[in-house]
């Protein structure tokens, strides 16, 4: 009996070293918290490719949709910590919801362990065609004029396109009536239609309908124009320097996840990011790439906390919420 109990004692103790080293031996599932087609979906496929070629497995997309990405994160959250299961988000997913949905059934900081910072994307002021507005400043006093007649898509509260309408909002004195969508692929879809009017929208998910003169780009959320879309203004530049806003994203596993899994992971997303073709596409969608040590854990774990601090009372004095 003692030996047998000793046996299982030391089976136990090295089973996580061991199974982390044969980690993995199957397919390994992304949640996307968002529709198929959208920019976190977008950055989830051309990042888990590489990823899965990295790790010799497939990495199979999951689109779980829903309250502005907290299903999706949910079930990420209560996922076995075993590496087979990881989820994608961004600073609204990961950090505003949590201001936002005061009964969420998951703790964002606690229930989840940071993998690894992904790129961050600007967002555009974009219409569609049908709107008059030749510049921002037209657009604004658009809007003031015709609070009623006017929509905007986001992909729910808290979601990136969300921030940056608050922010929108904030800048201009405007405001119109918002539409949720289970993510802003599908959204965009309806402003081409001119269904909607207006989005504050990832350059990732609007600039390749502009490109094609689907819809019309106003001005970018940044500090700086967008090396993907020079001849796009600033918002400052634009007259409204109020608005800087990226949205960055991030790879996230349960809590409990072996350090071995997770570092595994890390090393995939980071060789993902050094890889010519990876970036170039990421780039072409405006995204801004970070830095490999940016990208480690214990700095992503940081970065995060930081973010949360900086965006809770932002939330709060707008009085965003849901009970």
């Amino acid at each position: 009996m003692l030996r047998r109990t000793a046996l299982a004692l030391f089976a136990t103790a090295f089973a996580g070293p061991a199974f982390a080293q044969a980690y993995p031996n199957k397919p390994i599932t992304i949640v996307v918290p968002f529709s198929a087609g959208g920019p976190t979906d977008v950055m989830a496929r051309i990042v888990g490719e590489r990823m899965g070629r990295e790790l010799g497995q497939q990495m199979i997309i999951d689109n779980v949709t829903g309250a502005a990405g907290t299903i999706g994160v949910g079930k990420v959250a209560r996922s076995a910590p075993d590496g087979y299961t990881i989820g994608i988000g961004h600073l609204g997913t990961n950090v505003v919801n949590g201001a936002i949905y005061k009964n969420l059934n998951y703790d964002l900081l606690g229930d989840l362990v940071p993998i690894a910072l992904l790129p961050s994307n600007p967002l555009l002021v974009v219409t569609s065609n049908q709107v008059p507005a030749k510049d921002l400043k037209e657009l604004v006093a658009y809007l003031k004029a015709n609070p009623d007649k006017v929509s905007g898509g986001t992909a729910g509260m808290g979601s990136g396109s969300h921030i940056g309408v608050l922010a929108f909002f904030a800048a201009t004195g405007t405001n119109y009536q918002l539409v949720p969508y289970r993510g802003t692929g599908p959204a965009a879809q309806d402003l081409m239609a001119n269904q909607i009017q207006i989005m504050i929208d990832q350059s990732s998910n609007s600039l390749p309908h502009v490109r094609a003169g689907k819809i019309r780009a106003y001005a970018v959320t940044a500090k700086q124009r967008n090396a993907a879309a020079p001849d796009i203004p600033t918002t400052a530049e634009a007259g409204f320097p109020g608005i800087e806003v990226a949205i960055w994203h991030g790879l996230w596993a349960p809590k409990g996840t072996p350090p071995e899994i997770i570092n595994k992971l890390n090393a995939a997303a980071v060789v993902a990011l050094k890889d010519p073709e990876v970036r170039r596409r990421l780039e072409d969608l405006g995204q801004d790439i970070p830095t490999p040590e940016q990208m480690q854990p214990a700095a992503f774990t940081a970065y995060q906390k930081a973010e949360f601090a900086k965006w809770k009372p932002i939330i709060e004095k707008a009085g965003v919420k849901v009970e």
